[in-house]
């Protein structure tokens, strides 16, 4: 569920059961199959921090209330839910019969809570939107990403990807040609490292474990199986596709700095010219305005194997299995996925839009980055289950383990990768039982 500046969701052991949470909310399937009332229907809509503040929360507030004046036979209360122990805010409203009716969450939020008994499956308006051709404006397979047991957990709004920035001031200054592959791209971190400047930057913390999925995917790889089994080892193009990254390693072309960065540090880096490649969020255009002619998206890497990819994280819209108001709140869902162009326009949501009818609009094509990285970046993109489909609970563990930070973090201290990999695949099976 990464995306930026989210914490991740801990692992279930301990978590509250899914018998648990239903006896303790008893409100259960009569409750949430009554239909709306014609009139009087108050909903409550918790929505996470997917930008700065006040801008974000100022221009979430200022789309509910146009909902609230264009359907008046349904009020919707906006809460604003910070990143911080989110989860357990979460799981002891569910638990205590408080839960909203709707909320945004990250990647894995859904599938997390639905095995607790708290989700509503979206099967039946995923139906509705096919129906009607609206399923046809997400990005393609992104409502899959969704799909857990059969069952749509959540509706995606926000896609956050990790894209290959350049300072087009350093390769003039050196005369490098612009990367296209992972050969080309080792080439270029070897001359443009000089003095006390770096080929490439990147970071020990979670941004450590995106530069892992993005090289595996980049080579057409993968952490688990068709069927949710992991890979990490028994892929032969997950190895091929990190020899790339550990050889720019040993080149010495990655800031030395690295392993004990993290993702703002990396940035920092890049932005005050100690180092000109980097792996980073599509919201990183806006870090450094300043900057902007001198900062370029690389192309999408060519792998060992000849494919391309990068790691996506899909954010969703759920229904939480306490609503009194299935038909109302569905209503506000609706409303809410086609019309929440202005949580970027005037939010500066760090996400990208998962309908392509948003991202035609002129902030993101007025964008040279932007509109690179939608069109280039987001149709190779590769969720962090690759080769299985859809989402899934172990997701969760993976992502907030820490297993593949410490990879990252061995490879860019020169480490034998094959040790490294091994260890982090013992570590992955003891944890993943």
């Amino acid at each position: 569920m990464n995306t930026t500046g989210q914490s991740r969701i801990p692992r279930r052991k301990g978590a509250i059961s899914r018998r648990a949470v239903l006896a303790a909310a008893p409100l259960a399937a009569s409750a949430f199959i009554r239909p709306a009332r014609a009139q009087g229907v108050t909903l409550n809509f918790w929505d996470m921090l997917w930008g700065p503040m006040p801008q974000y929360g100022d221009a979430a507030r200022g789309l509910v209330a146009q909902f609230n004046r264009e359907n008046p036979n349904i009020q919707v209360t906006y809460r604003s839910v910070p990143w911080a122990n989110w989860y357990q805010t979460y799981v002891t409203a569910i638990s205590a019969g408080t839960a909203p009716d709707i909320s945004t969450g990250g990647g894995f939020q859904a599938v997390q809570l639905f095995e607790m008994g708290g989700i509503r499956p979206l099967d039946d308006f995923i139906e509705e939107l096919r129906q009607s051709g609206e399923l046809s404006d997400f990005a393609p397979g992104l409502v899959e990403t969704q799909r857990w047991n059969g069952h749509h957990v959540a509706l995606p709004w926000g896609v956050d990807i990790r894209a290959w920035y350049y300072r087009k001031d350093h390769f003039e200054e050196r005369g490098v040609a612009v990367p296209t592959s992972w050969a080309e791209l080792r080439e270029a971190a070897k001359r443009l490292t000089t003095g006390d400047r770096y080929g490439i930057v990147a970071a020990g913390d979670s941004r450590g474990g995106h530069y892992i999925f993005s090289t595996i995917f980049n080579n057409g790889g993968g952490l688990f199986t068709p069927e949710r089994e992991l890979a990490l080892l028994s892929d032969p193009k997950n190895r091929e596709g990190l020899e790339m990254l550990s050889a720019i390693a040993r080149d010495g072309s990655i800031h030395p700095a690295s392993p004990g960065y993290a993702g703002a540090d990396a940035d920092r880096s890049f932005l005050q010219g100690q180092s000109s490649m980097l792996l980073s969020t599509p919201s990183f255009v806006d870090r450094a305005p300043e900057l902007a002619d001198k900062i370029g998206v690389l192309p999408p890497m060519t792998g060992p194997s000849g494919t391309k990819g990068t790691i996506l994280f899909s954010n969703g819209v759920m229904i939480y299995q306490q609503t009194r108001q299935p038909e109302a709140t569905k209503a506000f869902l609706r409303w809410w996925s086609k019309n929440q162009k202005q949580v970027w326009t005037q939010g500066a949501c760090g996400n990208l839009p998962a309908r392509a009818s948003i991202a035609r609009d002129a902030y993101f094509t007025d964008s040279a980055p932007r509109r690179y990285i939608i069109e280039n970046y987001v149709p190779i993109g590769k969720m962090m289950g690759t080769h299985a489909v859809g989402v899934f609970p172990k997701l969760n563990t993976v992502d907030g383990e820490g297993t593949l930070h410490v990879l990252a973090q061995q490879i860019f201290q020169k480490r034998d990768l094959g040790q490294a990999m091994a260890e982090a695949d013992r570590r992955l099976r003891d944890v993943l039982r």
